[in-house]
């Protein structure tokens, strides 16, 4: 059974139960001070609290998509996402699945009235990095009357490590543009939904690693020119924006400020502003300074000419730790002339799905509002 799967769920919880009512039952008789009884009453106690742990694990991981599988929780993940082959005249992009709209009522299923989400294999021509991703076509992509129309288009990214599917279940990207569609509140979209872990388990953090992946010419160049291959998507200037949560979202802000020909707005949820260097990321930048500076987005804005680009940022005042952060970057933004900057700003609300859940429908129609189909 895998991670995700909610047999193992129930399996974890059922055992945390039994073990919490066998301790209370057994531990009368193991009241003595025999190393026997001393034994069980430490056996019973450590498997009662690690069924509790693993109960509680699974469940967080379910309701915020952390891991895929078990061999992504132990870091033995075998798709690295590098280098694959291809069969002869193969393209960047292969679809393998496709099915509705999760959560949307209505419309029976029919793509040209209630959208679709494919699976696809993505495959960067010039970085040779390969990664899955989900794509959502609203219904107007499959209506005759839209069927010369290009439609703007928003890549969507994860943290670290999250999972691409999150996107569509947990945080309702597909859902969420279908309603404001709907609503007429945001122009149909196309929305490309992965992991910025695209060399996993490496967080490469977006970064053109020397000697290692070219993750942000894989977002600037292999990820359009992919989408293109396959897509009615905007080829104009300004029909291409960036969005992310995390980590994601200082990938959307960096890749956004540093390739403004390309996208035309980047969106940061609960982002933070410089790439951190642990063990998940290894040496991202091998000693070089101007690479390192670069990749600090601070720096960026205040030491580099002014992109034109628009950008989102996002916090609360109370439970995200990028608070302080998010308005010294607005501050810095803001004098800089060419680029423009917005933010959304709550009272409260922790770095979590529950939080990004209330930004998420501004954010779409922040970035509807700045890029165009033809």
């Amino acid at each position: 059974m895998g991670l995700t799967s909610n047999n193992v769920l129930v399996l974890a919880v059922l055992s945390a139960v039994l073990l919490f009512a066998g301790t209370v039952w057994v531990w009368p008789r193991l009241a003595r001070r025999s190393w026997r009884a001393v034994g069980g009453r430490v056996g019973l106690l450590l498997g009662t609290q690690l069924a509790l742990f693993a109960a509680v694990g699974l469940a967080a991981n379910q309701a915020f998509g952390f891991y895929a599988s078990w061999a992504d929780l132990l870091g033995q993940e075998k798709d690295q996402g590098v280098v694959v082959d291809h069969t002869p005249g193969g393209g960047p992009l292969e679809v393998v699945g496709s099915r509705r709209v999760p959560g949307v009522a209505g419309g029976g299923g029919l793509p040209q009235a209630g959208g679709r989400v494919q699976q696809v294999d993505i495959v960067g021509r010039t970085t040779r990095i390969a990664t899955p991703a989900y794509v959502y076509l609203p219904p107007e992509y499959f209506q005759p009357r839209y069927r010369t129309h290009r439609f703007p288009t928003a890549v969507v990214l994860t943290g670290y490590p999250g999972t691409a599917s999150a996107l569509v279940e947990k945080l309702r990207y597909p859902r969420t543009a279908l309603e404001l569609a709907r609503a007429g509140r945001a122009e149909p979209m196309i929305l490309v939904m992965l992991r910025p872990t695209v060399a996993p388990p490496r967080d490469t953090e977006c970064v053109d690693i020397p000697a290692g992946p070219q993750t942000e010419s894989f977002f600037a160049k292999d990820l359009p020119d992919a989408l293109r291959t396959h897509y009615r998507v905007a080829e104009k200037p300004g029909g291409l924006g960036i969005i992310g949560n995390s980590t994601g979202g200082y990938c959307a802000l960096k890749i956004a400020l540093h390739h403004p020909d390309v996208y035309a707005a980047g969106a940061g949820l609960s982002a933070y502003y410089k790439a951190p260097i642990d063990a998940t990321t290894g040496d991202l930048f091998q000693g070089d300074k101007a690479l390192r500076n670069r990749a600090d987005l601070g720096w960026y804005v205040a030491h580099m000419p002014a992109p034109e680009t628009s950008l989102l940022v996002s916090s609360s005042k109370q439970g995200e730790g990028n608070y302080k952060d998010t308005l010294r970057f607005i501050e810095r933004v803001e004098g800089n002339g060419r680029t423009r900057i917005s933010s959304i700003i709550l009272e409260s609300g922790g770095h979590n799905f529950n939080t990004w859940r209330r930004e998420i429908p501004a954010a779409l129609e922040w970035m509807s509002g700045r890029l165009s189909g033809h």
